[in-house]
Order: C-alpha cells, then structure tokens, then sequence
C-alpha cells in the first residue's frame, strides 16, 4: 500500500553501522549561555556511527553547492573538529550563530528544550539533503541519508466497529514520541503505543463502506523499522511545564518486532547507544546532559565541557528523556 520512490537519493546499502575508524571519545562543549539543550544533541548526533562515517568521508561537503547556511555543511564541520582535533573543549559557534535556520523559536541566550532542537536538527539536514534535487517526488524524499539512517514508517490500520471494513495509511517518522504517564518502562509504552485506540464520540470517522460517521478502533504499528531508533519519553505532564520525574526503565539492547504490523520472523534487535537526561523540577528550567557510547566501545557522561568514563549500570538508571537505539 505505500508508494514506491521514484529515484534512490542514498542507497541503503552504503550505510555503514559499524564506526570506521575507533578512537577515544572526542572533545566536550562549551556552554555558549543557556545552550546545553543543543550540546547534547550535537553530542548524540556525533555518536551516531552511520551519520558519522558519511560525515567524516566529506561526501556532502564536496558536492554541495548550497549558498549561506547548510545544516549538513555545518554538522560535517563539528563532528570533524570534535572527533579529529586534539582539543578537550570545542566552541560549537556555527551551530548557535545559525540558530534561527534551524529553527525559529530558538535564540542564543534562551533555554530551550533537547527534543525539539533534535526534531529541527535532522529536519534542516533533511532540507540540505534535497537541496538541489528538485521535483522529488514525497517518497523518494524519503530516501536521503538522514531517511536512511534515522527514517521507518508507521502503519494505521483503522477498522470499522460496525462493517468491520479496514484502510490502511503509512507515515514516515524520524522518531517517536511515547507517552509515559502509565508506564513504567519503555517496552510497556511501546506495548501502549501499539494498542488498538477507540474513536467515538467528537473522534468518530466516516466509514467509506456505511457512508456515515461510525465509531471506530485505530492501530498504530511500526510497519518499516529504522537503522536508528529514536524515542522521546514525553514528560511534560501538561501545557503548564509539570514533569513527570519518574523512572522509566529503558534496556540495554531492544527488540522491536513486538510493535510492528508483522509480528512474526526473527527479532529486530537494537543497542541502545546514546540517551539524554533532563534534571530540574520542571520542564521549563534545568539542565540537560547526556550519555554516549564512543567508537571504543566505552560510556561516557558528557556535561557541556567535561567528558567522564562511566559503566552501563550509571547509564541504564538515569531519568531518560531521549533514548537512541541503533539496529
């Protein structure tokens, strides 16, 4: 039922998911006035092996012909200097200089929140990714490399409580967002995110089969996993700024085959290898920090400037926000 893309703008099979070279990790980040919601983005994106082997190659740099600002341009030249340069501290300048490019609502100075800065961050290499590649069909959009890396597809499947009819419709996404007020752990609200829904009431649709409203149940599964799982555990506990604190339980290695349109055949398993923690009392102060797997294989607690060794069991009980998987 999903289009087939016109043109391949990145094949799969040119990823790479194993880091090419291994080293120990790279510098920290200065904190440039309220920007620690982008340094630990910047840091997670950094260690994010297939994105950093095609950054590191200079692929896009050497074919780009974008004018002014560029995302793509900009990431290759940061994860170039953090990784390959000797210093213990790097000032991610261009990335807060180009701020508004990446996303209107951010402004130097201004705290900011790490999901959306993410969201904005693949959405802009996304844009730099097309640029240049005009009349691209919707589905061939979707075969970029940051699609390639990051990119799967949901399913929903919406039925008919009262013919039983079914129609099916599919939605790229670059991440997920759960919903943790009931669970306790992320396979539980991934076991929540796959749950049939009911629509009634003021959420009726209209059945094509009846020609009327009807109260219907709604499915949504994972029909096309990614390379690279991303999940948001929401924490806003409304539009007030009300976090929800709690411990969500989150695994060292995930399998995905449980949440998706076909259940049955081998597990999809994922490591995770990177997460971001939020700490303040609410959603709209604190302070961000974040946990990497470097290219040696070892954790580490990454604060703005400082970059300190530390084992699984640290990583596997903090109060995630963002959780990175990779197949």
């Amino acid at each position: 039922g999903m289009a087939l893309p016109q043109r391949i703008l990145f094949p799969r099979e040119e990823i790479c998911m194993d880091w090419q070279q291994r080293q120990r990790p790279g510098a920290g980040l200065c904190n440039l006035g309220s920007t620690c919601y982008i340094n630990v983005i910047l840091q997670c994106l950094t260690y994010t092996p297939p994105l950093a082997n095609y950054l590191l190659s200079r692929d896009h740099s050497q074919l780009c012909h974008r004018q002014g600002f560029c995302m793509m341009c900009i990431m290759e030249a940061h994860v170039r200097k953090v990784l390959r340069s000797s210093a213990n501290v790097i000032w991610p300048r261009a990335v807060v200089r180009d701020l508004k490019f990446i996303g209107e609502e951010f402004e130097p100075d201004m705290a900011g929140d790490a999901y959306e800065f993410l969201r904005c961050a693949l959405q802009a290499m996304q844009r730099a990714c097309l640029s240049g590649s005009s009349n691209v069909d919707i589905s061939s959009q979707t075969t970029t490399i940051i699609h390639q890396i990051f990119g799967g597809f949901l399913k929903s499947r919406v039925t008919c409580l009262s013919c039983q009819a079914v129609s099916d419709s599919y939605k790229a996404f670059l991440h997920v967002l759960l919903d943790i007020k009931a669970p306790s752990s992320l396979t539980t609200a991934l076991e929540d995110f796959v749950t049939p829904k009911k629509l009634d009431g003021k959420y009726c649709l209209k059945c094509s089969k009846c020609e009327k409203k009807v109260t219907a149940s709604k499915r949504v599964t994972v029909h096309r996993v990614p390379r690279v799982f991303t999940v948001c555990l929401e924490r806003a506990a409304d539009h007030t700024g009300k976090k929800i604190s709690k411990i969500v339980e989150y695994p060292e290695y995930l399998d995905l085959r449980p949440y998706m349109s076909d259940t049955a055949g081998e597990p999809l398993l994922y490591s995770l290898y990177a997460l971001v923690v939020h700490s303040g009392d609410t959603c709209l102060d604190g302070h961000f920090f974040c946990y990497t797997k470097a290219s040696n294989g070892l954790w580490y607690k990454m604060d703005d400037e400082s970059v300190d060794n530390c084992g699984i069991h640290a990583v596997l009980r903090q109060q995630a926000y963002l959780l990175f998987y990779a197949r």
